[in-house]
């Protein structure tokens, strides 16, 4: 499977850092590129066969966890056929095949703007807040901690989602100042419940879910769960078998791009440095071994 940094189809919905949104009509058409980012911005340099992970991925925890919330999966691109419908929507002569395993039909609903983050561990940007105040987003955890530290709950850290640029981390009391109490209570319960049953699931198989970002819309007045789930690209996922608190730990996510980003000097600004072949090669093998110890399968389409 080629590399695919860019989809041009007619009927454009959105283009994300990563997914590009075609409108379907009464449904939506979700393509997973190539493309990978780091610090929120866009690498020049795509990591093979990323978007079948992410759209495979997400799929498998779409039908994992769809008992807990409803979500926005019609159905995954397996093959070209399933798009003919809606060849003429896309463009007549437009070539469907590079769509097959790295894009889904989604169903349409009202995104609510704000990042859903659960914290199971300190690190990231949880580890950078703590050290500066002893606290998480407004709530003080205990003195002591250390990098990588489990927590003794997991911890729900909204965010605010920006278009371009960083996004914010917040209080849950500010962001019930913006979309209300009752809304921001059933999104931090809904995030907590999944990210603890995935990160139940994920440690039988040899991976520890450090923490994960969930996003939400709301169809025909209830809140669905949308966008990805529990990939390499929202989630921290670090090897079970040689966790040691106390500091970075090794992983199966876009981390290892970061540390060789901030090493080679990067300023973490736009433009980002082309990435060499080897970190492009290891960056693709740690997204697919998470994929395949997480579902025990090995990639369609690839």
């Amino acid at each position: 499977m080629p590399v695919v940094l860019e989809t041009a189809y007619s009927n454009p919905f959105s283009k994300g850092k990563v997914r590009d949104t075609y409108d379907l009509g009464d449904r939506l058409l979700m393509v997973t590129s190539d493309r990978i980012s780091a610090f929120d911005v866009v690498m020049p340099t795509g990591i093979p066969n990323k978007g079948a992970v992410l759209n495979q991925l997400s799929a498998f925890w779409f039908g994992r966890l769809g008992h807990i919330i409803p979500h926005h999966l019609i159905e995954l691109v397996t093959d070209a056929k399933q798009l003919e419908p809606y060849q003429s929507l896309l463009g007549a002569g437009a070539d469907l095949q590079p769509l097959v395993a790295r894009s889904m039909i989604v169903k349409k609903a009202e995104p609510i703007l704000f990042e859903c983050v659960v914290r199971g561990y300190l690190s990231g940007s949880g580890w950078a807040e703590y050290r500066h105040n002893g606290a998480i987003a407004g709530m003080p955890l205990p003195p002591g901690l250390v990098e990588s530290a489990e927590l003794r709950d997991p911890m729900f850290t909204p965010a605010t989602k920006a278009a371009t640029g960083h996004d914010e981390n917040i209080s849950v009391d500010r962001m019930a100042s913006i979309v209300g109490k009752d809304l921001t209570h059933t999104l931090e319960r809904a995030s907590i419940a999944l990210y603890s049953e995935a990160r139940a699931f994920a440690r039988e198989r040899g991976i520890i879910i450090a923490d994960t970002k969930f996003e939400f819309g709301v169809l025909d007045g209830r809140v669905i769960l949308i966008d990805e789930a529990l990939t390499p690209d929202s989630s921290r996922f670090w090897p079970a078998d040689s966790y040691a608190p106390g500091g970075p730990q090794p992983s199966f996510d876009k981390q290892y791009l970061r540390d060789w980003l901030v090493n080679a000097g990067w300023n973490k600004e736009p433009p980002a440095p082309e990435l060499p072949a080897e970190v492009v090669a290891h960056t693709a093998e740690k997204y697919r071994e998470a994929f395949r110890r997480i579902t025990g399968a090995d990639l369609l389409g690839v």
